[in-house]
């Protein structure tokens, strides 16, 4: 999988990439991540990417020539999966679109910043939008590594233990069951007896009846079709 990231201040995701599993993905050739400048694409000598909006209104607007132009360009040498902009009024990141962008060969993450982005890039390029949450951050940089993270883990061979994600929150649209290791009692704490039966169908259908359990506490929403 290759993802391509145009953002106005690239090195600020630069670190994430660098460490624990997605350094790994990257070693491995399972993942490549490119970054883009889009100051580069700035037709004046000031690398000018912003400017105040049409009618009046408060903030400056991400210009459309410089996204068109990297956005041009890197369709010119591949073909891309999807085009996504990370935005506050995209549609909500959730587990199912994650599973679908996981199995995609190439994508394009542009991140929004300052009051957003020309209409008119949304109009040529933009294939998808996607908010990670109903709050806004200062650019879509942090929401363009939230999502590459989510996306990159389930690639296979990215995780040492595959069947790991397969068993996490959300896959099955239930949250996750309480989880327990080494030492059996802590503070008086036990772990439940179930888990330590050996009996694996006794163990899975207690851990799904937690789950339920759980998910009807703190996420009924995810169980709105039951």
């Amino acid at each position: 999988m290759r993802i391509d990231i145009i953002s106005v201040v690239p090195e600020l995701m630069e670190s994430p990439f660098q460490t624990s599993i997605l350094k790994r993905a990257i070693e491995k050739g399972l993942a490549e991540v490119h970054f883009h400048q889009l100051r580069d694409y700035a037709s004046n000598n000031y690398k000018q990417v912003d400017d105040t909006p049409y009618g009046g209104g408060a903030g400056m607007v991400m210009m459309v020539e410089p996204i068109d132009k990297c956005i041009s360009k890197l369709k010119s040498e591949r073909d891309y999966d999807e085009i996504i902009y990370l935005t506050p009024d995209g549609e909500t990141l959730n587990q199912k679109t994650v599973n679908r962008l996981s199995i995609t060969e190439n994508l394009i993450f542009l991140c929004g910043h300052y009051k957003g982005i020309d209409q008119r890039v949304r109009d040529l390029h933009i294939t998808k939008e996607i908010s990670i949450g109903d709050y806004v951050l200062t650019g879509g940089e942090l929401a363009a590594c939230v999502l590459a993270d989510a996306v990159i883990r389930l690639i296979p061979g990215v995780l040492n233990d595959e069947q790991s994600a397969l068993s996490d929150s959300f896959q099955d649209d239930l949250l996750s069951p309480p989880i327990y290791t080494r030492p059996e009692i802590y503070k008086n704490l036990s772990v439940p007896k179930i888990l330590l039966s050996g009996n694996f169908a006794k163990i899975e259908e207690w851990r799904y009846d937690q789950a339920l359990k759980i998910t009807r506490e703190k996420r009924p929403d995810l169980l709105k079709d039951e």
